[in-house]
C-alpha cells in the first residue's frame, strides 16, 4: 500500500514537472482574467452602493438639523420627524422583544434537536422558506386582516410589531440556526463528556459560543425592520395621535409607550410625503428623513460588525 501511494505521488510530481510552459502560461492567464473579472464585478457593486448612499446623503443632510429631529410633523408646514423617528425605534424594540425568543427557540430546535429527515423538520423548514419569500406588502395585508380587523387591534403599534414579527422571523431563525451550527462539535462532545444533559450543554456551552453570530444577525435584521414600510402601512397606520412626552403610562393612548395608538414610522412618512404630500416642503422633508433613515441603517450594520467582533474575541479568549 505504501509503495502504491509513493508511486502515485511520484507520477503526480512528474506530470506537474513535465507540464509545458505554454500550458502553465495559459493557466496563469486564465486565472488572471478570472480574478480581474471578479474584482470588476465587486467594484461595480461597491460603486452602485456608494452612489446611492452619497446621493441620498448629499440631498438629505442639508435639511437635517436638531430642530428637524425634535419637532413633530405638521400637515400644513411640514415640521420635523420627532414622532416618526420615535415610532420607528419603539416599533423595532417591541418587534425584537416578540420575535427574538421565538426565533431563538426555533433555531435551537432546528440545529440541536430536530431530526433532519423527519416530516416535521421538513415542514418547519418549508414554512420558514415560504415566509421568507413573501413580499412585505402581503405580510401587511395579512396583518391588517388578522390583527387590525379580526382581533380588533386597529391601526396600532402592537399590530405593526406583530406583522413585522411575521416578516422578520424567518431571517432571525435562520441566523440563530446557522450561528449554533457553526459551533464545533468538540464543544458538544466536551459538554456531554462532563455529564451535562443535551439541554445543559446547549445552554451553557454552545449558546455562549454562538452569541456573537446571533447578536450580529439580530442587529442586521433590526436594520431591515427599521426601514420597512409596506407591512406597516396597513397595520401601524399612516397617522399619529398627539403624544404627550411627559406621559409615560403605557395604558394611556397619548403616551409614547402606548401599544394601541396608530404610529406612522419614518419609512411610511417618506412614502406618504412622496405620494400624498401637498405641502411645499415635502421634497426637502422627505430627503432629510431619507438621510436619517440611511444613517440609522448604516449604524446598525457597522454596530453589528463591531459588536460581533468584540464579543467573539471576548468569548473565545482572543481579547481582554
Amino acid at each position: 500500500m505504501a509503495q502504491l501511494q509513493n508511486s502515485r505521488s511520484h507520477n503526480l510530481m512528474e506530470n506537474t514537472t513535465n507540464t509545458s510552459p505554454k500550458v502553465r502560461n495559459s493557466a496563469r492567464r486564465t486565472n488572471t482574467i478570472a480574478t480581474v473579472i471578479l474584482y470588476v464585478l465587486s467594484g461595480i457593486i461597491v460603486i452602485i452602493l456608494a452612489f446611492l448612499l452619497l446621493y441620498i446623503l448629499i440631498k438629505g443632510l442639508p435639511n437635517v438639523s436638531w430642530k428637524f429631529l425634535t419637532t413633530p410633523s405638521n400637515p400644513l408646514t411640514g415640521g420635523g420627524i420627532a414622532v416618526q423617528l420615535w415610532n420607528s425605534i419603539y416599533l423595532l424594540i417591541v418587534t425584537l422583544i416578540i420575535s427574538f425568543p421565538l426565533s431563538l427557540g426555533a433555531g435551537i430546535f432546528l440545529s440541536e434537536y430536530a431530526n433532519q429527515k423527519s416530516r416535521i423538520t421538513n415542514l418547519i423548514r418549508t414554512t420558514i422558506e415560504v415566509l421568507s419569500s413573501l413580499p412585505s406588502i402581503v405580510v401587511g395585508l395579512f396583518g391588517m386582516i388578522l390583527f387590525v380587523q379580526q382581533l380588533g387591534m386597529g391601526f396600532s403599534v402592537i399590530a405593526g410589531a406583530l406583522a413585522l414579527t411575521v416578516f422578520n422571523l424567518p431571517l432571525m431563525t435562520r441566523n440563530v440556526e446557522e450561528s449554533i451550527r457553526s459551533v464545533s462539535n468538540i464543544q458538544r462532545e466536551g459538554g456531554l463528556a462532563l455529564g451535562l444533559s443535551k439541554w445543559e450543554t446547549t445552554l451553557s456551552v454552545i449558546l455562549p459560543q454562538a452569541i456573537p453570530g446571533i447578536i450580529t444577525g439580530v442587529i442586521l435584521s433590526a436594520g431591515r425592520v427599521f426601514g420597512e414600510a409596506a407591512a406597516l402601512i396597513y397595520t401601524a397606520g399612516q397617522t399619529n395621535l398627539p403624544i404627550v412626552w411627559s406621559n409615560w403610562d403605557p395604558m394611556s393612548i397619548t403616551s409614547p409607550l402606548s401599544l394601541f395608538r396608530p404610529a406612522e414610522t419614518l419609512a411610511v412618512h417618506i412614502w406618504a410625503l412622496n405620494t400624498e404630500g401637498t405641502i411645499a416642503t415635502a421634497t426637502q422633508i422627505s430627503a432629510g428623513a431619507g438621510a436619517v433613515l440611511i444613517i440609522f441603517v448604516l449604524l446598525f450594520n457597522i454596530g453589528a460588525r463591531f459588536l460581533g467582533g468584540r464579543l467573539h474575541k471576548r468569548l473565545t479568549g482572543g481579547g481582554k
